[in-house]
């Protein structure tokens, strides 16, 4: 059982985060906090294997209670809020939250499946305090960078998930303003959240942030989101250009938008003109992707364990035999600006 504290000032939500939480059985409600200053009294007396935890609250706030507790007592923290405050959520995953979701995904009008997903990510999520604990003990896969070609880059390609928008804001923050390369994301997103996950990216790069467009080609210096529920494909246009089409197939790794099939249509458009990168998140979406890059020629890289808050996503990739380059989060960067020119 997960035991799990909810800390909301509003008892409509808290009610409606439990009842969803004790529908799946996995879960045990060990307590409630009505605002910030409670919630972190709560969290260092219960010490809950998971925390689901308000943004805009009386006394102190969900960054402020991220802030008291995350750095002495690590506790898998997943912020629940409403589509107005998405943007302090994705502070808040700077400071240490794992995830976000909007409130109204907790309602039963959401299908059986989506529900599943949510049930099967947070119990992945609380398992990370025990893979915290533990993972000094473990062997990591060190970094490796195996020789690749220099050659033209049409387009950069990147799947992210859990840890995601963390990662991709401290990669991109580090990238100049004159990169030469668009860069293409599927970040795995709450139905909803897309347009603040790519407005609050925008303020943390040099570089333009924006969403993909239907029919758009790619400029240089820009980053393109991928719309939630949709899958994102790029097609070839001309010898020199290509643009953007989304399509409404079913999921893939239960994900949609699913990083395979970006990178699969990355691969069969540009070739060996494309650079792949799976960052921290669960599961394996973008391993057959980077395995199709690898095999058009493409360069592929991942996120190493030590610095991927979940291994799952690079992992699967690396296991694939096609990673050309495996590094930290600290080194990406500056390989995609190498790689580049």
């Amino acid at each position: 059982m997960i035991n799990t504290l909810i800390i909301d000032d509003s008892s409509l939500a808290r009610d409606m985060i439990r009842d969803f939480l004790l529908e799946d059985g996995g879960f045990r409600i060990i307590g409630e906090a009505v605002d910030g200053e409670e919630g972190i009294q709560k969290i260092l007396s219960l010490n809950p294997d998971l925390v689901t935890l308000d943004i805009e609250m009386p006394k102190k706030n969900g960054l402020e209670v991220i802030e008291a507790v995350i750095k002495d007592n690590f506790v898998p923290i997943v912020v629940i809020t409403n589509h107005d405050t998405a943007k302090i959520a994705l502070e808040a995953t700077i400071k240490g939250a794992l995830e976000f979701y909007p409130k109204s995904i907790f309602s039963p009008t959401y299908s059986v499946e989506k529900q599943r997903e949510i049930y099967e990510t947070l119990k992945r999520i609380s398992s990370i305090k025990m893979r915290k604990k533990t993972q000094g003990e473990s062997e990591l896969e060190s970094s490796r960078v195996l020789k690749v070609e220099k050659r033209k880059i049409s387009a950069i390609v990147i799947a992210s998930s859990t840890g995601g928008p963390k990662a991709l804001a401290e990669i991109l923050f580090q990238l100049p303003q004159d990169f030469l390369v668009p860069i293409i994301i599927v970040q795995h997103n709450t139905s909803g959240f897309d347009k603040s996950f790519t407005q609050w990216l925008d303020t943390s790069t040099n570089l333009t942030v924006k969403l993909a467009e239907e029919g758009e080609s790619p400029r240089p210096g820009t980053v393109y989101i991928a719309e939630t529920d949709k899958h994102l494909e790029i097609r070839k246009k001309s010898s020199e250009s290509f643009f953007f089409s989304y399509n409404n197939n079913e999921p893939e790794n239960n994900q949609k938008p699913s990083a395979d099939v970006l990178f699969r249509s990355a691969a069969e458009c540009l070739r060996s003109q494309v650079i792949s990168l799976v960052l921290t998140g669960m599961g394996n979406d973008g391993a057959l992707g980077t395995k199709r890059i690898k095999e058009m020629g493409g360069i592929t890289l991942a996120q190493d364990e030590e610095s991927a808050l979940i291994y799952g996503m690079p992992k699967a990739a690396v296991d694939t035999g096609s990673v050309d380059i495996l590094l930290p989060l600290e080194k990406i960067a500056s390989e995609l600006q190498r790689l580049s020119t």
